[in-house]
C-alpha cells in the first residue's frame, strides 16, 4: 500500500504542478490582454492593437495547454483516488461542478467570440469579451480554491453513512482558509503575467526589434502592474500565514522547522540563521505569542486522532518556503530597480539588466510552484485535513504497475507538449507584433 500511495501522490504532484504552469499566466496575461484591448479601443490606434494582439496570440497558445491539463488532473480523482471521491463527493464535486457548468462554459464561449469576433463585432462588444474572459478565469479560480480549501479546512458538512455530506454551502464558499488562499494565488497570477510580458518585452529591446516602442510600452505597464502584484503578495501572504498557523499549526511548524513551543517565537532565515521573536510577529503582529512547536503538536495529534506520525515531510516544506519568499523578494528587487531606472533617472534599462529581465520571468513560477507545494506536502498525512488520511484515499482496485505506466505516459505526454509549446510561443515572441489581419476593415460600432 505504501508503494501505490507514493507512486498516485507522484502522479498527482506531476500532472498538478504541470497544469498550474498554465493556469496562473492564463489569469495574469489575460488581465494585460484586456487592458491593451482598451487602449486600443480608446485610442483607435492601430499600434495599440497590434501589441493587444501579439500578447493575445501567446495568452491562446497558453490558455490551450492549460484546458487540456486540467482535463486530465481532474479525472485522476477518479483514476487513482477513487476512495477519496467516494468519502467526500459530496462536498468536493459541488464546487468543481460549478466551475465547469459555469465558469468555464462562460471563459471558453467568449473567448471564442473575442478571437473570431474582432472583425464582425461592435468594438465595444469585442472588447467585453476579453474582459468576460478574465473574469470568467478568476471566477473559475475561485470554485477550485473552494474545493481545495475544503481539503484543508473541511467546514458545512456532516457524515452519514460513513460520507462526508454538504449541509451548509454558505460555510463551504466562506472558508477561513479560502478568503485567505484566494487573494494569495490570484496576485501571484497577476505577478505571473506581468514577469512573463516584462521578460518577453526586455527581450525584443534588447535584440533591437523594430517594434521596440511597442515593447517599451509593455515593458513600463508590466512593470507598474508588477509591482502591484508583488506588494499585494506579500500583503494576501502575511495573512494567509497568520490563516495557517491557526487552522495548520502542525503546518506552520513544519514551515520553520520549529520543534519546540516557543513564545516568543524565532524566524528561521535558513538553517542555523535566525531572528529573534520574528515568527510571533508574522502570527500575533507584535513581538510576543506562544508558537508551537511539532513535538507539542504530534502529542495532542495522538491524543485526538490516535497512534501514527502526523508530522509532515519537513525539509520539503521549510525549503519551499524559502524558494517561495526568495523569489518574492527577488521579484521586488527587479522591479525596484526598472523603477529607479526608467521613472527615477529617466534612463533607459541597462541591456545586462534586460537579461535579468529574461531570466526573471522564471521566479513566479517556481514562487507559485512552492506555495502549492508547501499547502499540498505540509497537510500531509492528510488528504482532507483531520478527517481522512492519503493512505485511505487511493484506489483499491488499482495494481502499482498501471499507475507506473500512466505516470510514464503523462510524463512522456507533458514533455511532448512543453516542447511544442515553447516552440510555438518562441516562433509568436520572434515575429513580434506583426499584423496579422486580413485588410477587412472592421465594422464601427
Amino acid at each position: 500500500m505504501d508503494e501505490i500511495v507514493f507512486l498516485s501522490r507522484l502522479q498527482f504532484a506531476v500532472t498538478t504542478i504541470y497544469h498550474f504552469i498554465f493556469v496562473p499566466l492564463t489569469i495574469g496575461l489575460g488581465l494585460f490582454v484586456a487592458i491593451w484591448e482598451t487602449e486600443s479601443y480608446r485610442s483607435g490606434n492601430l499600434e495599440d492593437e497590434r501589441i493587444a494582439r501579439f500578447w493575445g496570440r501567446l495568452f491562446l497558445l497558453n490558455f490551450a495547454v492549460g484546458v487540456v491539463t486540467g482535463i486530465v488532473l481532474e479525472f485522476q480523482f477518479g483514476m487513482n483516488w477513487s476512495e477519496y471521491s467516494r468519502f467526500v463527493g459530496d462536498v468536493f464535486g459541488v464546487p468543481l461542478a460549478i466551475e465547469g457548468l459555469l465558469a468555464f462554459f462562460v471563459e471558453s464561449t467568449f473567448l471564442g467570440l473575442w478571437i473570431f469576433g474582432r472583425s464582425i463585432l461592435p468594438k465595444a462588444i469585442h472588447l467585453a469579451c476579453i474582459w468576460l474572459v478574465f473574469a470568467a478565469s478568476c471566477i473559475s479560480a475561485i470554485w477550485i480554491l473552494i474545493a481545495n480549501s475544503f481539503m484543508q479546512n473541511p467546514v458545512g458538512y456532516v457524515f452519514n453513512n460513513g460520507r462526508a455530506e454538504l449541509t451548509d454551502f454558505l460555510a463551504l464558499i466562506t472558508n477561513p482558509y479560502f478568503l485567505h488562499q484566494y487573494p494569495h494565488v490570484i496576485s501571484g497570477a497577476v505577478c505571473t503575467g506581468a514577469f512573463f510580458v516584462l521578460g518577453v518585452s526586455a527581450w525584443k529591446i534588447r535584440e533591437g526589434s523594430k517594434d521596440v516602442p511597442l515593447f517599451e510600452k509593455s515593458f513600463k505597464r508590466a512593470m507598474l502592474i508588477g509591482f502591484i502584484g508583488v506588494v499585494l503578495v506579500a500583503f494576501s501572504g502575511h495573512l494567509q500565514g497568520q490563516s495557517v498557523a491557526k487552522l495548520q499549526p502542525m503546518k506552520f511548524a513544519a514551515m520553520e522547522n520549529l520543534k519546540e513551543t516557543a513564545d516568543p517565537a524565532p524566524l528561521s532565515i535558513l538553517p542555523g540563521i535566525e531572528m529573534p521573536a520574528m515568527l510571533s510577529v508574522m502570527v500575533y503582529n507584535k513581538p510576543s505569542g506562544e508558537v508551537k512547536g511539532m513535538n507539542e503538536l504530534q502529542k495532542a495529534f495522538e491524543y485526538r486522532y490516535g497512534p501514527g506520525d502526523y508530522i509532515p515531510p519537513v525539509w520539503i516544506t521549510y525549503l519551499s518556503f524559502r524558494v517561495m519568499v526568495g523569489c518574492s523578494i527577488a521579484m521586488m528587487c527587479i522591479l525596484l530597480y526598472s523603477l529607479f531606472r526608467l521613472v527615477l533617472m529617466q534612463k533607459p534599462m541597462h541591456k545586462k539588466a534586460l537579461i535579468l529581465m529574461v531570466f526573471g520571468i522564471s521566479l513566479p513560477y517556481l514562487a507559485n510552484t512552492a506555495g502549492w507545494i508547501i499547502a499540498e506536502v505540509g497537510r500531509q498525512p492528510w488528504i482532507v485535513y483531520g478527517l481522512m488520511p492519503t493512505e485511505k484515499a487511493v484506489s483499491v482496485g488499482v495494481s502499482n504497475g498501471s499507475v507506473m505506466f500512466s505516470l510514464f505516459a503523462f510524463s512522456v505526454i507533458y514533455a511532448a507538449m512543453a516542447v511544442i509549446t515553447f516552440i510555438l510561443m518562441r516562433r509568436e515572441i520572434y515575429r513580434g507584433c506583426v499584423d496579422h489581419s486580413s485588410g477587412i476593415p472592421r465594422r464601427a460600432a
